[in-house]
């Protein structure tokens, strides 16, 4: 254990706290257990001495009787219960005392823990049996330490584990130092520890956004731009004339509109951006879908009757840009149908069925293993939730009649 670290701070100073707890009981205890044998002591010489001078004048008298039972003694005759507690093994032989002048001979014992008074006088053998109980402070003293030790200890761990997230917190900034995202260290308490671990499992999670969101806009850049590139670098292989000038132009256009995307997608997907929302025709939004993809238009069915949505004009055209994108490239015909029905906007696609279920493509750079989607970075489908999330519409997906079916929920 480092030696620096406040776990070992605090450990130590509980082991320290432990040991004069502990030191301080056992001088309670012992200093408890002299007083007792002193009291057990007194009270013996007390009981026997008085015993004996009643014993002596009125002998095995009811008044003797009752001052036994009134000071917690009894009175053992029987000769073989008597040998039995003078010869047992385990019998402490604790003091003797001879007194010529009445020709006694005293002896204190202890058996099972009680007490005894072995009395031999020239006629007869007697024994006292002390009844009284001397061992309550003893328990009581055991009582509260074992309650002490059990409350330092429940202690000692409840602190140790509402710092064990400091432990799991320090690992955690060195691998963030490290630029590894992938961090979990969220706890449900409450203290101020783990409320500082559950920030900072917060603030792992917002940067590994953004750095998703970064690898998302590179790869959707390096995507997009292939189809404008490749046309513009055709353009240059062409005559010069005002219609490839002009086709010249709408590639940059394309360019230009593609990095304002880019832009949109990226602050939308890191810092989820506040959406300008207004109504618009579904015919506006699918020819600027259209301008967007550079496709032609026979390629694009329309069987609707325009209708106004509220959405984000720019990133609306995106999201519809992208299913389109997936209904042309993936289609046996290249054609995709749009339909309106029941609040849905409908992009419909002859085709083979998703071989996964949707919700493993909207994971990001998730690529199906057929040939067509080696074309893609696998981020149509990815870009289009996190659209329609942010407009609080959903996602449909069913293969039917051998056509490919997406449904945006308006």
């Amino acid at each position: 254990m480092n030696k620096n670290s406040i776990i070992f701070s605090i450990t130590l100073t509980f082991i320290i706290t432990f040991t004069i707890i502990v030191f301080s009981f056992l001088t309670l205890y012992i200093s408890n257990e002299k007083r007792e044998e002193h009291l057990i002591a007194k009270s013996n010489h007390d009981m026997t001495r008085i015993f004996m001078r009643e014993y002596r004048i009125n002998g095995d008298s009811k008044e003797l009787k009752e001052l036994l039972e009134f000071m917690n003694f009894s009175l053992i005759r029987d000769s073989s219960l008597q040998y039995e507690i003078l010869k047992s093994k385990n019998t402490k032989h604790l003091q003797q005392r001879h007194r010529p002048r009445f020709r006694l001979f005293v002896e204190e014992l202890e058996l099972n823990g009680k007490n005894y008074v072995y009395i031999k006088t020239p006629i007869e053998s007697l024994m006292l049996a002390n009844e009284n109980d001397f061992n309550g402070n003893k328990n009581i003293i055991i009582f509260i330490f074992i309650l002490i030790l059990v409350f330092f200890t429940f202690l000692y761990i409840s602190i140790i584990n509402k710092l064990k997230p400091l432990s799991t917190l320090k690992n955690e900034v060195q691998k963030l130092a490290d630029e590894d995202y992938d961090i979990s260290c969220s706890s449900d308490k409450k203290d101020e520890i783990s409320q500082l671990a559950n920030e900072f499992d917060k603030t792992a999670k917002k940067l590994k956004s953004l750095r998703d969101s970064r690898d998302i806009f590179i790869r959707n850049i390096m995507h997009e731009l292939k189809t404008p590139i490749t046309k513009g670098r055709f353009l240059t292989e062409l005559p010069k004339s005002e219609e490839n000038n002009l086709k010249m132009q709408k590639v940059f256009l394309r360019l230009e509109s593609l990095i304002s995307e880019f832009a949109s997608i990226e602050e939308l997907i890191s810092t989820k951006k506040t959406l300008s929302k207004k109504a618009y025709y579904l015919d506006d939004v699918l020819d600027e879908a259209c301008d967007l993809l550079m496709c032609d238009e026979d390629e694009l069915i329309k069987e609707f009757e325009n209708i106004k949505i509220d959405v984000d004009f720019k990133l609306f055209s995106i999201a519809v840009k992208n299913l389109v994108d997936n209904g042309i490239k993936y289609s046996n015909d290249r054609k995709v149908y749009i339909k309106v029905k029941d609040k849905k906007i409908v992009f419909e696609n002859t085709g083979n069925p998703l071989k996964y279920k949707i919700d493993k493509y909207y994971e990001p750079f998730f690529k199906a293993d057929d040939v067509k989607s080696n074309q893609s970075f696998g981020l149509g489908l990815y870009i289009v939730k996190h659209i329609l999330d942010a407009h609080s519409m959903g996602l449909e997906y069913v293969y039917e009649d051998g056509k490919n079916i997406f449904s945006i929920v308006i």
